[in-house]
């Protein structure tokens, strides 16, 4: 049989075409292997639990584009059977650039699932609590994304000025110091009210400035007070952070780093913020705190030396040294591991259980085989018990070791403020998978 002119003409303009879906088809099944099993060892691994603020797909509205994947900086996110799926749930900040990037809106942003839920402290529509005097703005109050938190401080520190009624001797205490705190703090400067700005760590940036080194940040327009505008896409961490130490050099103004807020009392005119330093008198108050907590004490003797920190920032600081981790998740683990890989530094990780249970299997992979090779020395079932200025006693199996120490790093989870907030009469709702 003889084919046609035609047909072998209509063969020959489809070949190209049928490579071209082929290639297409196949690329897409390995990439969709691949997030599979991205999404399996997660569950695997216990991880496939959001922490706070993250999206939720709509299957029957989403068309598998692959634009979500792709905006998503912490590889969150995956298409399998067509649909996206958020795959590495531990990653997920919930910064909202994957809702942006959708083309059909499949996708919302919610807080807590179904089995793990998320406290979420009650607001009015002026960001003021309950509690006459308190008010909340920023990642505590559900608000992650960088350009909302900043519009949200500011907005919220408009209603705090209003409040002209009540007496105090400053206007208001704001309690930290990230986008939210500081775009708060500036309006209070702009509105020339009497405030007191107070951040527990050594620098602002809160959530942000626990970001690994060189993180990429994605941000929106802003409009700070007494700066106005401002246009950033993506940046690192870094330069965010250097962004804004320099518009306080800029303004003048004062934040007091280092100063943890412990208590707050309600009086007869208003408040007493009682911080490690000072005792504070205000009419109100303004929480711009990070859903993390305070960091988790080892509560052992020497443990407010210096050389106690509690994130690592730069494993490149420990050249050299002797270095204790004090942790069994996948901070611990990862940041032993980057310390291991600094020429002439000696790594030891202390964990009080005796297995790392929901860490993610890569890193299990790695320390075992850094264990295996000498380059971390793992103490399961072991407690720190004394810090000095050159060593570290931990109790491990009955005994007493005495290690060589220059620096000790603890990643033991932050202590949630929930309970704080229902200690000062802050209603608190339990959200589970809702926005």
């Amino acid at each position: 049989m003889v084919l046609s002119t035609e047909l072998i003409s209509v063969l020959l303009y489809l070949s190209p075409l049928a490579v071209v879906m082929y290639l297409y088809l196949r690329r897409h099944a390995k990439r969709a292997a691949q997030h599979a099993g991205v999404l399996r060892e997660s569950v695997e691994a216990g991880l496939n639990e959001p922490p706070s603020l993250h999206p939720v797909i709509n299957p029957n509205r989403c068309i598998g584009s692959g634009a979500c994947v792709k905006a998503c900086p912490e590889k969150a996110l995956g298409i399998i059977n067509g649909k996206g799926q958020l795959i590495n749930a531990s990653s997920c900040i919930g910064h909202g650039a994957c809702r942006l990037a959708c083309p059909v809106d499949a996708i919302q942003l919610v807080f807590g699932t179904e089995k793990r839920g998320v406290d979420i402290p009650q607001v009015q529509p002026n960001f003021e609590t309950n509690v006459p005097g308190i008010f909340i703005a920023g990642e505590l109050g559900g608000m992650g994304l960088i350009r909302n938190a900043v519009e949200q401080g500011r907005q919220a520190l408009e209603s705090v000025a209003q409040t002209k009624d009540r007496e105090g001797e400053l206007d208001v205490v704001i309690v930290g110091t990230g986008p939210s705190g500081l775009s708060s703090a500036l309006a209070a400067m702009e509105k020339k009210l009497r405030f007191v700005a107070v951040e527990q760590e050594d620098s602002l940036g809160g959530t942000v400035y626990h970001y690994p080194r060189n993180k990429v940040v994605m941000t929106r327009p802003m409009r700070l007070p007494m700066v106005g505008t401002v246009k950033m896409g993506e940046v690192s961490k870094e330069s965010l952070l250097e962004f804004w130490n320099g518009i306080i050099q800029k303004t003048g103004l004062k934040i007091n780093f280092n100063e943890r807020m412990e208590k707050i009392e309600q009086t007869a005119s208003g408040f007493e913020v009682q911080t490690n330093r000072q005792v504070y008198r205000t009419r109100n108050v303004l929480l711009t705190i990070g859903r993390r907590g305070t960091p988790r004490k080892l509560g052992v003797a020497g443990e407010e030396q210096p050389k106690v920190v509690y994130r690592l920032i730069d494993p490149e600081q420990y050249r050299g040294q002797h270095v204790l981790v004090v942790g069994g998740g996948d901070s611990a683990l990862e940041a032993a591991l980057a310390i291991a890989d600094q020429p002439g530094s000696t790594v030891a990780l202390s964990y009080r259980s005796e297995a790392f249970g929901r860490v993610k299997p890569k890193n299990r992979q790695r320390l075992d085989a850094a264990q295996a090779a000498g380059r971390v020395q793992v103490l399961l079932k072991s407690s720190v018990k004394e810090i000095v200025s050159d060593a570290v006693s931990i109790e491990h199996d009955g005994q007493t070791l005495s290690l060589k120490n220059d620096a000790v790093i603890v990643c033991a989870g932050g202590i949630l403020p929930t309970p704080f907030l229902k200690e000062i009469g802050i209603m608190v709702e339990t959200k589970h998978g809702t926005a």
